[in-house]
Protein backbone atom coordinates (compact mmCIF):
# COMPACT_ATOMS: atom_id res chain seq x y z
CA UNK A 1 0.00 0.00 0.00
CA UNK A 2 2.71 2.46 0.64
CA UNK A 3 5.33 1.19 -0.69
CA UNK A 4 4.77 1.57 -4.46
CA UNK A 5 5.25 5.08 -5.48
CA UNK A 6 2.99 7.49 -8.21
CA UNK A 7 2.42 5.53 -11.70
CA UNK A 8 3.94 2.50 -10.19
CA UNK A 9 0.98 1.99 -8.29
CA UNK A 10 -1.28 -0.62 -9.47
CA UNK A 11 -5.10 -0.75 -8.90
CA UNK A 12 -5.60 -3.01 -6.16
CA UNK A 13 -2.54 -0.48 -3.99
CA UNK A 14 -4.91 2.24 -4.50
CA UNK A 15 -7.98 0.27 -3.22
CA UNK A 16 -6.29 -0.90 -0.25
CA UNK A 17 -4.72 2.45 0.77
CA UNK A 18 -8.35 3.96 -0.16
CA UNK A 19 -10.88 1.77 1.68
CA UNK A 20 -8.50 1.79 5.28
CA UNK A 21 -7.41 5.25 5.06
CA UNK A 22 -11.68 6.22 3.92
CA UNK A 23 -12.77 3.98 6.68
CA UNK A 24 -10.32 6.12 9.54
CA UNK A 25 -11.55 9.54 7.43
CA UNK A 26 -15.35 8.81 8.05
CA UNK A 27 -14.64 7.49 11.56
CA UNK A 28 -12.75 10.88 12.24
CA UNK A 29 -15.27 13.12 10.67
CA UNK A 30 -18.09 12.14 12.80
CA UNK A 31 -16.54 11.52 16.04
CA UNK A 32 -15.49 14.84 15.85
CA UNK A 33 -19.08 15.85 14.69
CA UNK A 34 -20.97 14.32 17.87
CA UNK A 35 -18.01 15.64 19.84
CA UNK A 36 -17.24 18.94 19.14
CA UNK A 37 -19.89 19.54 16.56
CA UNK A 38 -17.04 20.33 14.17
CA UNK A 39 -15.85 18.77 10.70
CA UNK A 40 -12.55 17.51 11.02
CA UNK A 41 -11.57 15.47 7.58
CA UNK A 42 -12.24 18.37 5.14
CA UNK A 43 -12.26 22.55 5.17
CA UNK A 44 -15.23 23.40 2.74
CA UNK A 45 -17.54 24.47 5.07
CA UNK A 46 -14.96 26.30 7.31
CA UNK A 47 -14.10 28.09 4.69
CA UNK A 48 -18.00 29.70 4.49
CA UNK A 49 -17.16 29.93 8.24
CA UNK A 50 -14.37 31.92 8.33
CA UNK A 51 -16.11 34.45 5.34
CA UNK A 52 -18.92 34.55 7.51
CA UNK A 53 -17.39 35.48 10.72
CA UNK A 54 -15.04 38.21 8.18
CA UNK A 55 -18.41 39.77 7.25
CA UNK A 56 -19.57 40.14 10.73
CA UNK A 57 -16.31 41.22 11.92
CA UNK A 58 -15.44 38.50 14.31
CA UNK A 59 -11.93 38.66 14.61
CA UNK A 60 -11.25 35.87 17.02
CA UNK A 61 -12.96 33.67 15.46
CA UNK A 62 -11.45 34.31 11.79
CA UNK A 63 -8.61 33.76 13.61
CA UNK A 64 -9.51 30.45 14.95
CA UNK A 65 -11.01 29.47 11.63
CA UNK A 66 -8.06 30.57 9.98
CA UNK A 67 -5.89 28.46 11.86
CA UNK A 68 -7.83 25.36 11.89
CA UNK A 69 -7.42 25.60 7.64
CA UNK A 70 -4.15 26.99 7.59
CA UNK A 71 -3.21 23.47 9.70
CA UNK A 72 -5.50 20.98 6.87
CA UNK A 73 -3.23 22.70 4.56
CA UNK A 74 0.24 22.58 7.31
CA UNK A 75 -0.78 19.19 6.78
CA UNK A 76 -0.94 17.86 3.51
CA UNK A 77 2.32 20.11 3.41
CA UNK A 78 4.62 18.40 5.85
CA UNK A 79 2.97 14.99 4.52
CA UNK A 80 4.55 15.69 1.04
CA UNK A 81 7.52 17.31 2.06
CA UNK A 82 8.54 13.96 4.06
CA UNK A 83 7.69 12.23 0.43
CA UNK A 84 9.73 13.91 -1.87
CA UNK A 85 12.67 14.69 1.11
CA UNK A 86 13.34 10.89 1.98
CA UNK A 87 12.02 8.84 -0.90
CA UNK A 88 14.98 8.35 -2.36
CA UNK A 89 16.79 6.69 0.73
CA UNK A 90 13.90 5.07 1.76
CA UNK A 91 10.07 4.60 0.68
CA UNK A 92 8.54 2.89 2.95
CA UNK A 93 9.97 5.29 5.54
CA UNK A 94 9.02 8.36 3.62
CA UNK A 95 5.32 7.15 3.03
CA UNK A 96 4.82 5.97 6.47
CA UNK A 97 6.06 8.77 8.60
CA UNK A 98 3.09 10.70 7.73
CA UNK A 99 0.73 8.23 9.11
CA UNK A 100 3.28 7.80 12.34
CA UNK A 101 2.59 11.46 12.78
CA UNK A 102 -1.17 11.25 12.26
CA UNK A 103 -1.87 8.71 14.93
CA UNK A 104 0.36 10.33 17.37
CA UNK A 105 -2.56 13.38 16.64
CA UNK A 106 -5.17 11.15 17.34
CA UNK A 107 -3.37 9.06 20.40
CA UNK A 108 -3.15 12.36 22.03
CA UNK A 109 -6.79 13.65 21.05
CA UNK A 110 -8.50 10.25 22.67
CA UNK A 111 -5.66 10.47 25.37
CA UNK A 112 -6.21 14.01 26.63
CA UNK A 113 -10.44 13.56 25.89
CA UNK A 114 -10.49 10.17 27.89
CA UNK A 115 -8.71 11.85 31.19
CA UNK A 116 -8.40 15.54 30.99
CA UNK A 117 -11.39 17.17 28.41
CA UNK A 118 -13.71 19.29 30.88
CA UNK A 119 -15.70 20.15 27.48
CA UNK A 120 -14.55 24.50 27.65
CA UNK A 121 -14.40 25.96 24.24
CA UNK A 122 -10.83 26.99 24.10
CA UNK A 123 -10.20 22.70 24.63
CA UNK A 124 -12.31 21.97 21.60
CA UNK A 125 -11.12 24.75 19.32
CA UNK A 126 -6.75 23.13 20.49
CA UNK A 127 -8.34 19.32 19.52
CA UNK A 128 -10.36 20.26 16.61
CA UNK A 129 -7.08 22.10 15.36
CA UNK A 130 -5.03 19.16 15.78
CA UNK A 131 -7.81 16.52 14.45
CA UNK A 132 -7.51 18.86 11.22
CA UNK A 133 -4.06 18.60 11.13
CA UNK A 134 -4.02 14.40 10.83
CA UNK A 135 -6.18 14.48 8.46
CA UNK A 136 -4.36 17.32 6.41
CA UNK A 137 -1.36 14.38 6.65
CA UNK A 138 -3.44 11.67 5.86
CA UNK A 139 -5.17 13.45 2.58
CA UNK A 140 -1.80 14.94 1.58
CA UNK A 141 0.07 11.28 1.96
CA UNK A 142 -2.28 9.31 0.15
CA UNK A 143 -2.97 12.03 -2.88
CA UNK A 144 1.16 12.46 -3.16
CA UNK A 145 2.12 9.13 -3.13
CA UNK A 146 -1.01 7.99 -5.51
CA UNK A 147 -0.46 10.85 -7.92
CA UNK A 148 -3.48 11.95 -7.12
CA UNK A 149 -5.74 9.11 -8.03
CA UNK A 150 -6.45 8.80 -3.79
CA UNK A 151 -8.31 11.24 -1.70
CA UNK A 152 -9.96 9.92 1.79
CA UNK A 153 -11.19 12.63 3.62
CA UNK A 154 -13.98 14.45 2.01
CA UNK A 155 -16.37 13.28 -0.66
CA UNK A 156 -17.04 15.97 -2.94
CA UNK A 157 -14.87 15.40 -5.79
CA UNK A 158 -15.23 11.59 -5.55
CA UNK A 159 -18.93 11.67 -5.85
CA UNK A 160 -18.29 14.54 -8.65
CA UNK A 161 -16.23 11.91 -10.59
CA UNK A 162 -18.76 9.24 -10.33
CA UNK A 163 -21.33 11.38 -11.56
CA UNK A 164 -19.19 12.22 -14.40
CA UNK A 165 -17.75 8.56 -15.01
CA UNK A 166 -21.27 7.24 -14.28
CA UNK A 167 -22.61 9.22 -17.58
CA UNK A 168 -19.84 7.91 -19.88
CA UNK A 169 -20.90 4.48 -18.86
CA UNK A 170 -24.21 5.07 -20.67
CA UNK A 171 -22.02 4.55 -23.87
CA UNK A 172 -20.67 1.29 -24.78
CA UNK A 173 -17.02 2.52 -25.76
CA UNK A 174 -16.43 4.29 -22.17
CA UNK A 175 -17.70 0.90 -20.42
CA UNK A 176 -14.94 -0.96 -22.37
CA UNK A 177 -12.53 0.97 -21.21
CA UNK A 178 -10.75 -0.38 -18.05
CA UNK A 179 -8.98 2.52 -17.22
CA UNK A 180 -12.23 4.54 -16.59
CA UNK A 181 -13.66 0.78 -14.90
CA UNK A 182 -10.79 1.00 -12.48
CA UNK A 183 -11.16 4.22 -11.80
CA UNK A 184 -14.36 3.85 -10.71
CA UNK A 185 -14.26 0.99 -8.37
CA UNK A 186 -11.26 2.91 -6.81
CA UNK A 187 -13.98 5.76 -5.91
CA UNK A 188 -17.05 3.67 -5.11
CA UNK A 189 -14.03 1.79 -3.00
CA UNK A 190 -13.64 4.89 -1.22
CA UNK A 191 -16.79 5.88 -1.31
CA UNK A 192 -18.40 3.04 0.59
CA UNK A 193 -15.26 2.48 3.36
CA UNK A 194 -16.04 6.22 4.15
CA UNK A 195 -19.69 6.09 4.90
CA UNK A 196 -19.04 2.41 6.91
CA UNK A 197 -16.50 4.03 9.32
CA UNK A 198 -19.04 7.26 9.81
CA UNK A 199 -21.45 4.50 10.61
CA UNK A 200 -19.31 2.60 12.98
CA UNK A 201 -18.27 5.71 14.76
CA UNK A 202 -22.05 6.90 14.95
CA UNK A 203 -22.78 2.91 16.06
CA UNK A 204 -19.76 3.27 18.94
CA UNK A 205 -19.12 6.51 19.71
CA UNK A 206 -21.90 6.42 22.81
CA UNK A 207 -20.30 3.57 24.42
CA UNK A 208 -16.53 4.01 23.55
CA UNK A 209 -16.38 8.07 23.71
CA UNK A 210 -12.83 8.86 22.45
CA UNK A 211 -11.82 5.58 22.73
CA UNK A 212 -12.77 5.65 19.54
CA UNK A 213 -9.58 7.17 18.11
CA UNK A 214 -7.78 4.11 19.64
CA UNK A 215 -9.81 2.32 17.29
CA UNK A 216 -8.56 4.70 14.07
CA UNK A 217 -5.42 4.62 15.42
CA UNK A 218 -5.25 0.92 15.25
CA UNK A 219 -6.40 1.10 11.40
CA UNK A 220 -3.79 3.00 10.36
CA UNK A 221 -1.42 0.67 12.13
CA UNK A 222 -3.08 -1.82 9.80
CA UNK A 223 -1.81 0.00 6.64
CA UNK A 224 1.69 0.51 8.14
CA UNK A 225 2.34 -3.07 8.94
CA UNK A 226 0.92 -4.43 5.77
CA UNK A 227 3.85 -3.33 4.18
CA UNK A 228 6.02 -3.81 7.18
CA UNK A 229 5.06 -7.55 6.86
CA UNK A 230 5.56 -7.76 2.82
CA UNK A 231 8.86 -6.18 3.34
CA UNK A 232 10.30 -8.10 6.66
CA UNK A 233 8.10 -10.79 6.92
CA UNK A 234 7.31 -12.11 3.81
CA UNK A 235 10.94 -11.80 2.40
CA UNK A 236 12.25 -13.81 5.44
CA UNK A 237 10.45 -17.12 5.02
CA UNK A 238 11.82 -17.18 1.48
CA UNK A 239 15.02 -19.39 0.18
CA UNK A 240 17.09 -15.83 -0.11
CA UNK A 241 18.99 -14.30 2.80
CA UNK A 242 18.79 -11.15 3.78
CA UNK A 243 22.63 -9.75 3.38
CA UNK A 244 21.75 -10.91 -0.25
CA UNK A 245 18.50 -8.76 -0.56
CA UNK A 246 20.11 -5.51 1.17
CA UNK A 247 23.85 -6.27 0.51
CA UNK A 248 24.85 -5.59 3.97
CA UNK A 249 24.83 -7.37 7.41
CA UNK A 250 21.44 -6.55 9.97
CA UNK A 251 20.11 -8.26 12.73
CA UNK A 252 17.83 -9.91 10.23
CA UNK A 253 20.24 -11.44 7.80
CA UNK A 254 21.97 -13.08 11.46
CA UNK A 255 19.00 -14.22 12.74
CA UNK A 256 18.35 -15.73 9.40
CA UNK A 257 21.23 -17.25 8.99
CA UNK A 258 20.99 -18.92 12.50
CA UNK A 259 18.03 -20.52 11.69
CA UNK A 260 18.28 -21.67 8.49
CA UNK A 261 22.25 -21.67 7.84
CA UNK A 262 24.46 -20.19 5.33
CA UNK A 263 23.97 -21.77 2.05
CA UNK A 264 26.71 -24.26 0.51
CA UNK A 265 27.99 -22.93 -2.78
CA UNK A 266 28.41 -25.82 -5.01
CA UNK A 267 32.13 -26.42 -6.64
CA UNK A 268 30.96 -25.41 -9.90
CA UNK A 269 29.43 -22.28 -9.46
CA UNK A 270 32.19 -21.08 -6.88
CA UNK A 271 34.35 -21.94 -10.20
CA UNK A 272 32.59 -19.75 -12.17
CA UNK A 273 31.89 -17.14 -9.86
CA UNK A 274 35.83 -16.61 -9.33
CA UNK A 275 36.05 -16.91 -12.70
CA UNK A 276 33.56 -13.70 -12.99
CA UNK A 277 35.57 -12.22 -10.72
CA UNK A 278 39.36 -12.51 -12.54
CA UNK A 279 40.65 -8.97 -14.27
CA UNK A 280 41.62 -9.24 -18.05
CA UNK A 281 45.13 -8.18 -17.59
CA UNK A 282 45.61 -11.01 -14.79
CA UNK A 283 45.22 -13.51 -17.85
Amino acid sequence: MLRNYSNSRTLGDNIRLGTLTAFTAGTINIASLLIFLSFTSNVTGHYAIFAAEISKGNWSQVAVVGLWIFLFFFGGFVSNFIVITFNKKSKYFAHSMPLVLEIMCLLLVGIYGQFYYRKTLEETEYLVALMLFATGLQNGLTASISNFSVKTTHLTGTTTDLGILFSMFTQKKFRKNGELVARAKLLLSIMLAYVIGAVFSGLTYFYLEFRVFYIISLCLLVVIGYDAYKIHIRHFKTRYRYSKIYNKPNAIAYLYDKIHGIPEVKPQVKERREKKRTLIFED
